[in-house]
């Protein structure tokens, strides 16, 4: 992983003469592109292991770009760097295919840390657990399209919420994720009273899909850090 090939897209001059170097130091390869049309450009001629891109750029933004490679059949995985308050470039950018995002301003080293999650969660040449249609757990079977669940072949309810929660936790799996983030990412904070919110919805999913807090098959709790899904996720 250390060996990676990342292409950085972004318009800001500021941001690749020092983020490249950064990334660079960290052990990866590193090709920069102006804007979304230059990355096809660069892509074309040469494959990299992720693409980390802006959103607000001339020419091609970063989730058209996005969109273009999903179209086709290009799983390459992709980090977008949205706006810090752009709340609905955040969701966008899940929903339209993207395997995270960041807000900027952000700190290099979580830029690193997400980068090497994505990595890890990656089989090149396959589709994105972010793009695929239908994902499935021990037992648990989540349909993206349909927008439906199913425990061991029975469709089960949950809450729009619930649902939204348990598609990021099996899209994301073997990640630390702060009920801070995931209250910023599915609710955004505007409309969350406290990180309970996050709780009472972590038990609907144990609840119905019979998952033990205790022991766990599914979603760990993390003491003074958050939630893991720990089931390995396989994506169809």
């Amino acid at each position: 992983m250390m060996s990676s090939s990342i292409l950085l897209v972004d318009d800001e001059e500021a941001i690749t003469t020092t983020l490249a170097p950064y990334l660079e130091r960290s052990g990866f390869r590193v090709e920069c592109a102006p804007d979304g049309e230059a990355a096809l450009e660069a892509l074309a001629v040469r494959g990299v292991d992720i693409i980390v891109s802006d959103v607000l750029m001339p020419r091609r933004d970063g989730r058209s770009l996005v969109r273009e490679l999903r179209s086709r059949q290009d799983w390459t995985p992709v980090i977008l760097l949205t706006q810090v308050d752009g709340s609905f470039e955040k969701s966008a950018a899940l929903d339209e295919g993207a395997d995270d995002y960041l807000a900027k301003p952000f700190d290099p080293p979580e830029l690193i840390a997400r980068i090497r999650a994505v990595l890890r969660r990656t089989t090149p040449g396959e589709r994105t657990l972010a793009s695929a249609k239908r994902l499935v757990a021990d037992g648990v079977e989540f349909d993206r399209t349909a927008r439906r669940v199913f425990v061991a072949g029975r469709e089960v309810v949950l809450t729009p919420r619930a649902s939204l929660l348990l598609e990021y936790f099996m899209s994301h799996p073997d990640e630390l994720h702060t009920r801070e983030r995931l209250l910023e990412t599915l609710w955004g904070y505007e409309f969350a009273v406290s990180s309970r919110a996050v709780d009472h919805r972590v038990a609907e999913l144990r609840r119905v899909l019979g998952d033990d807090a205790g022991q766990p098959r599914l979603i760990e709790t993390v003491p003074g850090g958050g939630y893991r899904f720990i089931s390995p996720v396989r994506g169809g």
